[in-house]
């Protein structure tokens, strides 16, 4: 399964809600979500952790909009829009938490 997760760690406890239920899959982080991708931010351990359950993807373009394509965390997979399409085509179905 593919989970999306859309809100900042830094707002929101969408990306935990993820983490805490979800059982497995990949996990692609958009918009604001990005945050959680990069180095030395409050959610950067718990994807560290969680990479053992997931493979975690980030959207450059949205990480790059935000001027943060430079601080990825190791391990995040970069995807573009056409890696998007994939991912979502290649799981039998996508979740996306709100």
């Amino acid at each position: 399964m593919l989970h999306i997760v859309n809100k900042s760690p830094l707002t929101s406890t969408t990306l935990d809600s993820c983490l805490n239920t979800a059982i497995g899959g990949d996990i692609l982080l958009i918009e604001d979500a990005v945050y959680a991708a990069t180095c030395g931010n409050a959610a950067e351990a718990k994807l560290k952790t969680a990479m053992g359950k997931f493979k975690i993807h980030v959207l450059m373009p949205d990480l790059e909009a935000r001027g943060l394509g430079n601080n990825m965390s190791a391990g995040v997979i970069p995807v573009d829009y056409a890696g998007f399409v994939d991912l979502a085509a290649n799981n039998k179905s996508c979740q996306s938490w709100l």
